[in-house]
């Protein structure tokens, strides 16, 4: 396993590389969700990278950027027990040096849900995956569904842009209660922990009222409301019943769709979905 810490440097040895490339851009921390992405890529093409990348800009100012969970000593190891070929660690000057200035701003689908609860989120995202994109020149490109909306976002943005990677959705990895593997479980305490179940509860009230066959999409809404307001250490940001292409909201469940929440176990802001049946 290469490490490498420049554009020039994994540029260099891209061009080295025969067959297809999987390429899995992370912000480290990495759990079994992450190596899922990577065991897929390492199973679909000749070589894979990954990126360990914390990127600043989609932090919003009062958000965790500085105390987010880093151990890259640990990722790599995990990294290297995988597999993987190259782990590219750029530094935030290489990533955003003097004077940058160019932003990838992908509208409607990036300013609903996380969009509107975290501004600049988004931009962020686009711009850091575009720049990671032109970077690798991946074959494929692999991302998380449990990150619904960023899935979208990039889809969206690699069709406008005309980019090259296949971009390959892998399923939600979760815990053996539901809960959604994520680097910001680690922030929460055993008792939020055990509350932060309910969001996967909440989540499969949706999809077993769908598979029953209702189609009032606000109605589903609001049963998932009122479950996780029984649990005290849950506080709603939002919960979504959204066209899974588009993530407008839904009054008529009539094609493909998506439950999405974010949900404040105490201090900590945790996010999920399920495609609806």
């Amino acid at each position: 396993m290469t490490i490498v810490k420049t554009i020039s440097e994994i540029r260099a040895l891209r061009q080295k590389l025969k067959g297809s490339v999987g390429f899995v851009p992370t912000m480290g921390f990495l759990h079994e969700g992450h190596l899922a992405l990577v065991k897929r890529a390492k199973a679909e093409n000749s070589a894979v990278i990954v990126s360990i990348y914390v990127n600043p800009a989609q932090f919003g100012p009062r958000e965790d950027f500085g105390a987010y969970p880093r151990d890259l000593d640990r990722d790599l190891e995990l990294l290297r027990k995988e597999g993987t070929d190259i782990v590219f660690v750029p530094s935030d000057d290489e990533m955003y040096p003097h004077e940058f200035s160019s932003w990838v701003d992908v509208e409607k689908v990036a300013e609903r849900l996380e969009g509107a609860s975290r501004p600049g989120h988004f931009r962020g995202v686009a711009t850091i995956v575009a720049k990671l994109f032109n970077i690798v020149q991946p074959t494929r490109a692999y991302f998380g569904q449990k990150d619904a909306q960023q899935v979208v976002v990039i889809k969206r943005m690699v069709a406008d842009l005309s980019m090259n990677p296949e971009v390959v959705i892998v399923p939600t990895v979760r815990e053996n209660d539901g809960l959604a593997m994520s680097s910001r479980n680690v922030y929460l305490s055993p008792r939020e922990r055990q509350a932060a179940t309910i969001l996967f509860k909440a989540l499969t009230l949706a999809r077993q009222l769908r598979r029953d066959g209702e189609k009032d999409a606000e109605k589903i809404r609001r049963k998932m409301t009122a479950l996780i307001r029984k649990e005290p250490l849950a506080q709603i940001d939002y919960v979504s019943i959204a066209d899974a292409g588009t993530l407008e909201e839904l009054d008529l469940i009539d094609r493909p769709a998506v439950a999405s929440l974010a949900v404040r176990i105490g201090k900590t802001r945790l996010i999920d979905n399920m495609p609806l049946e």
